[in-house]
């Protein structure tokens, strides 16, 4: 696991990122073992900030207009243990070791269907980790 600790110099490195409009820029979260991308999602200044500060990965969540940190409900957090900028500035990749299922419906990644070329069906190409139901009942 990657120790994150910020100093001046990471937060004037802030400076050089574009957010968007709203205040957002666009990251991916990718599993650094296998490289498998988990999620895609946003941060703002505040998220991107205690993702740095913990080590842990903070999104943005637009639908409840608040940070959180990812698997402050299901306890699947994931540890950043790389941080990449692409060219433009304008969005981040993640590298993370996650603490199980990375997905809210349960599966280890987001993007746990495909598409049947022969059939043009979408398909379960993995197991669930969990019952979303179980984990977010409540929610």
């Amino acid at each position: 696991m990657l120790t994150v600790e910020t100093t001046s110099n990471d937060m004037e490195c802030l400076g050089c990122l574009r957010f968007d409009p709203q205040g957002l820029i666009f990251i991916a979260v990718q599993d650094a073992d296998t490289l498998e991308i988990l999620t895609l999602a946003y941060m703002n200044r505040e998220a991107l900030e205690k993702t740095l500060e913990t080590g842990k990965i903070h999104v943005y969540r637009r639908s409840k207009d608040r940070v959180m940190m990812k698997g402050e409900t299901s306890g699947m957090t994931q540890d950043v243990t790389e941080v990449r900028v692409n060219c433009d500035n304008n969005s981040i990749v993640f590298k993370v070791r996650p603490h199980g299922p990375g997905c809210h419906e349960g599966y280890h990644s987001c993007y746990f269907r495909r598409l049947d070329s022969n059939t043009g069906e979408w398909v379960v190409t993995s197991e669930r980790g969990f019952d979303p139901k179980e984990v977010y009942r409540g929610q």
